[in-house]
Parts: C-alpha cells; structure tokens; sequence
C-alpha cells in the first residue's frame, strides 16, 4: 500500500555559483563558516579573503563555462534516486527530493519550507558527501537543525540521517566502474603500468589532528574500490582544493604527480575518489591545471576518470543507500554517535525530532541516554 504522505529526501551538499556574479558570496559564506576554517576576526578577515580571491575564481568558473553545474547534476540525481525509490520502497512512496546547499540556493530553508508546504512528514537528511567530516555533513546538519528551529519547524519533520555511506556496495561497485572506464583511456599495451592516483579534497591539519573521521574513510574507500576492480594496479592517495592561511593535510595532489613525473612514470589516472558530480575541482583542478602538471612533470599520458555524475549505475546506487537506510531500522550508522576526541560543539552528532532513538557519545563525559523517537499522532 503506498503511503499517502511523501517520504522527503533531503540531498545535502556544498553548493557552487551557478553564475559568476555569485562567486564572491558563496567564497564569503565559506570564509564565515567557522566548522570549516577559523580565523581570527572571522567576519572582517573571512570577508577580506573571499573579496580578494573572487576575481581569480571567477576567472577559473568563466573558463568551465560560467558557474558551476553542481545545481543541475545534484538535480539530475535526485531525479533519478526518487524514480528508483518509488519502485524499490512503494510502502515510504512517493519519495520527494529537496537541494539544501551550505553555501548557495537552494538553501536548507528553502528546502524545509517546501518540504512542509508538500505535507511531508518524515524526512531524510541524506548527505551528498560519501566519506563523513564535521566540516561538511556535519557542517550542513547543523545547519538543517538551527534553520528547522529558527524557522519553528523544529516538531515538523520526524528525521533520520544517512550521515557515510562510501562503504556501501552499491557506491564501491559505481566508483570501480568509474575507474575501469578511465583505464579504458590508455592503450591495452601500457594499461597495466598505470599508477591510479587518488585524489581527495583536503581538510586542514587541525580538523584531522581532533580526531575528525574523513581521512580514514576516504582511504578505506580507496582500499574497496581497488580490491573491487581487482588487476593488481600501483595506486596513491593525494589531497586537493587547500586555500587560506592554514596548514592542510596533504601530500597534495600536484606534488604527487610531479613526484610521479621524476620517477619517470608516464601512464597516470586520476580518480577524484569523493567527487560524486563535476564542479570547479574536477572540471578546473584536475582538468586543466593537473593536466599542466603533468606535462611539465613529463606524464606523458594523463587522464581522468569521470565523476558519476547521472550514470544509471551510480543513481542505482543513491537509490539502494536510501532504501537499505529506511529498511534497517535505524536512525543514523553506528559511527555517527562516536563524536571526535577534540569536539567542542555540544550540539554535534545531533539528530532534530529523531523518528529513531540514537546515542551519542560526549568526549570526557559518560554516554549520554537515548534520545527519544519521536511518536507520530498520524
């Protein structure tokens, strides 16, 4: 029996201007947002920062086409997700998808209005970043939770969180074809003397040092996805995307192809292992400026694996993280209630109206009671 009530999804990702009159803005809300970078005077040296970068990245944005397609691939997906979810969970169908971006519209209130003028009632935050990090789920959960409150939406929505899901078969299985489609790039003959590089965004040195999970969950992603492509391949891990005045876990993805260069390996693909859509990273980053690496580095054959983007197999597999999700009976993964070892944030690890009871564990403290699930009247 299908539900009459539509069961929302909430796709949470970074954002990026879709014009190049929005660059500026969305560089200032990053340089505010203190769970990613903090600085002192943040508000008046975060908004210097992002009014000095803005010409040279909107220099970059005006050379992949004047914005960035991140709107309209996370569109495409969740297209696609709820398509699939409708057949695969008709007893939560219909499945409705809502864009709350931390850093651009569509925003978190935009999303949670739209959602309580459709008449949903259960919800899911789905976060658009395989490999979990306070800086970006985390970020945009809180985020989601403040807007619900500041908005009188606290009550409205019985939530659950899809917080990591880069160990999940269906991920692993569409980021390896991924991977052979881009070996495919290079001539049989020298295909099996490809190094396989990597490459992740990179987070500051600080975030790692507190005991912020992403590092290990995007090596661990790495590690599945070559035992499923199987073949034996050299393959290396490297770090993108560091601006401002921090230190930044590295090595950093264009030091470690010109590394390759000078131990004269020629035959190099690149993976971006936590991209799920192109946007500035894989379309400028790696497109244009790596690819200039390389050839003065002397890797003579270069390429890219493409991002899923909307390939069948990899809608497949958002739809198949939702639907295990609202089948398991839990509110969040295991891992989302371990909070970090440095956390400061008494609000981390939160779920808002949770629809399933969930623990968290505080830093120095004894683990707190369940939460209550909420009780629908319905």
């Amino acid at each position: 029996m299908v539900n009459q009530e539509p069961t929302g999804i909430v796709m949470m990702n970074l954002g990026g201007p879709r014009s190049l009159d929005d660059v500026e803005p969305f560089l200032r809300n990053l340089f505010l947002d203190r769970e990613i970078i903090q600085l002192p005077l943040q508000e008046r040296l975060g908004a210097f920062i992002a009014k000095r970068r803005a010409p040279k990245v909107r220099g970059l944005y005006e050379a992949i086409g004047g914005g960035s397609p991140l709107y309209d691939w996370t569109t495409r997906q969740g297209r696609g997700m709820v398509e699939r979810l409708d057949v695969l969970c008709p007893e939560t169908a219909p499945h409705r998808f809502y864009l709350a971006f931390r850093y651009t519209d569509p925003s978190s209130e935009q999303a949670l209005r739209q959602m309580a003028a459709d008449g949903v009632r259960r919800a899911v935050a789905f976060s658009q970043y395989p490999q979990y990090s306070c800086t970006t789920t985390g970020s945009s959960l809180n985020e989601l939770w403040r807007t619900a409150r500041r908005l009188g939406l606290a009550e409205s929505f019985e939530w659950s969180v899809i917080d990591r899901w880069s160990a999940h078969p269906a991920f692993v299985r569409a980021m390896a074809a991924k991977v052979r489609e881009g070996l495919g790039h290079f001539h049989e003959s020298v295909r099996g003397d490809v190094v396989v590089l990597f490459s992740a965004h990179s987070l500051p040195r600080r975030v790692i040092d507190r005991g912020d999970p992403y590092l290990q969950e995007v090596a661990a992603t790495v590690h599945d996805v070559m035992r499923e492509i199987g073949g034996g391949h050299e393959y290396a891990l490297s770090f993108q995307a560091d601006v401002g005045p921090v230190a930044w876990q590295g090595p950093s993805t264009e030091s470690v192809i010109r590394a390759l260069g000078g131990q004269g390996r020629r035959h190099v693909l690149i993976v971006g292992i936590i991209f799920t859509s192109d946007h500035l990273d894989t379309l400028s980053e790696i497109d244009i400026e790596f690819a200039e690496v390389a050839e003065q580095a002397g890797v003579t054959d270069f390429h890219r694996a493409p991002a899923p983007n909307d390939d069948p197999v990899f809608l497949d597999a958002l739809a198949e993280v939702v639907a295990d999700h609202l089948r398991d009976g839990r509110g969040c993964s295991r891992q989302f209630t371990l909070r970090c070892a440095g956390c400061d944030n008494a609000r981390c690890r939160e779920i808002l109206n949770p629809a399933r009871a969930h623990r968290r564990t505080d830093p120095g403290t004894e683990r707190q009671p369940a939460l209550p699930a909420h009780r629908s009247t319905r």
